[in-house]
């Protein structure tokens, strides 16, 4: 089989985006990742800085100890989730893409020319990556993967109704903290071309 579209999910650190660069550049073609914010502002209306601020945030309900609001109303999450999923569809149609996060693997989960990734790796490989490459600060960047990691789960539960981190939604799941990055680009390569 011969996949389009490969959809990669990703731990906080594990290299995910690097992987899916790395991967469209050798196989000549586009990745998106930071891209899709400027199409999701363009399709949704709303500002690329508030879709970037707004990324992988579920709705939040207003709440008081005596009463809680949840009736099910279109949030502005809901209009940038339409969007994404619409921009997603139309991308993995249009063109052979490695699209990144955003659930993606969900969205086009009944495609089946597309391969859906999960990439992870220890916390303290993790943790060396955000400080090292990504420039986070050295006191507590277990706290922030470990934060940002709550945070894609819930969007991905809120969304989906699956989790996030579940192999069976995956067609392969990557420790890059073992294999390397080089290595997983190799081996999803060889998936792609398969």
């Amino acid at each position: 089989m011969t996949y389009r579209v490969v959809a990669i999910s990703r731990e906080f650190g594990s290299g995910g985006r690097t992987i899916g660069q790395k991967l469209a550049e050798r196989l000549n073609i586009k990745c998106y990742d930071s891209e899709l914010i400027q199409k999701i502002a363009e399709e949704s209306g709303f500002s690329k800085d508030y879709v970037k601020k707004e990324d992988e945030n579920k709705p939040s309900y207003w709440q008081t100890p005596f009463f809680t609001y949840n009736y099910k109303a279109t949030s502005n999450q809901d209009v940038i989730w339409a969007s994404q999923e619409k921009i997603i569809k139309d991308l993995a149609k249009d063109q052979p893409c490695v699209i990144v996060g955003r659930c993606a693997e969900y969205i086009l989960r009944d495609d089946p020319k597309v391969l859906k990734v999960f990439i992870h790796a220890d916390e303290e490989k993790r943790a060396q990556r955000i400080v090292n490459v990504y420039g986070e600060k050295t006191d507590s960047p277990e706290k922030r993967i470990r934060d940002k990691d709550k945070q894609r789960r819930a969007y991905h539960a809120y969304y989906t109704e699956t989790d996030w981190a579940d192999a069976e939604n995956y067609d392969i799941c990557l420790d890059s903290g073992r294999l390397g990055i080089d290595k997983c680009v190799n081996i999803l390569h060889d998936l792609y071309k398969f």
